[in-house]
């Protein structure tokens, strides 16, 4: 009689366990929303996302449920500039019209993954009473996931915040692995928001999941 055993992997502990980190969401009336790069970069042309549309459109109802709680709001937008994708000063670059800025909603313009790399991010989370102990918590989402989230979400971190991440409010793209093969942007999807939730922040897959 052969006995059969199962081939799927057993996962590790994450190091969010072993350190002891409260993995529980940030709850969204206690936090500030940081949006990043949701730029019409992404939506047409070389940096198109696979779900760009889908992801945008969670990006707007997260944006919608923050403005309702009264949640600070703060636009990040990336900087590449003149005449390339990442220009801001023409359409291509813009932030999208559907998570446009009201007024008093600070932008803070980046060139780096991180937004907090040399950029006023910080000290624009200090002036909205989050400073890093202050016991407000930040909730992100954005563009791309591998990218500007994943290391924003890292920098925010290492600040000593506790970052949440909205998943489905987020995208990536389909890249050239070392070894000459495709790695599908859902492949990429999943590793990236599995590599942030293993120890930079509490991952939530989707607007609805995120607490009150």
């Amino acid at each position: 009689m052969s006995t059969q055993h199962s081939t799927e992997p057993r996962p590790s502990a994450s190091l969010r366990e072993v350190s002891g980190l409260d993995s529980r969401p940030a709850g969204l009336s206690r936090s500030v929303l940081i949006l990043i790069d949701i730029q019409n970069t992404y939506r047409t042309g070389v940096m198109a996302l696979d779900g760009v549309e889908e992801a945008l459109a969670a990006g707007a109802r997260l944006l919608e449920r923050a403005r309702a709680a009264g949640t600070p709001v703060v636009h990040v937008i990336h900087d590449g500039g003149e005449g390339g994708p990442y220009d801001i000063r023409a359409h291509i670059g813009a932030l999208s019209d559907e998570v446009a800025p009201r007024e008093g909603e600070p932008v803070v313009v980046k060139q780096f993954p991180n937004s907090f790399h040399q950029t006023e991010l910080e000290k624009v989370l200090t002036e909205l009473g989050a400073a890093p102990g202050s016991g407000k918590e930040l909730v992100i989402a954005g563009f791309m996931t591998h990218m500007c989230v994943n290391y924003t979400t890292q920098g925010a971190f290492n600040l000593g915040y506790r970052p949440t991440v909205v998943a489905e409010a987020t995208a990536t793209r389909a890249l050239t692995a070392p070894d000459g093969t495709v790695v599908p942007a859902a492949t990429l999807q999943r590793a990236a928001l599995t590599m942030i939730t293993d120890l930079f922040a509490t991952v939530v897959p989707t607007v609805d999941a995120l607490p009150a």
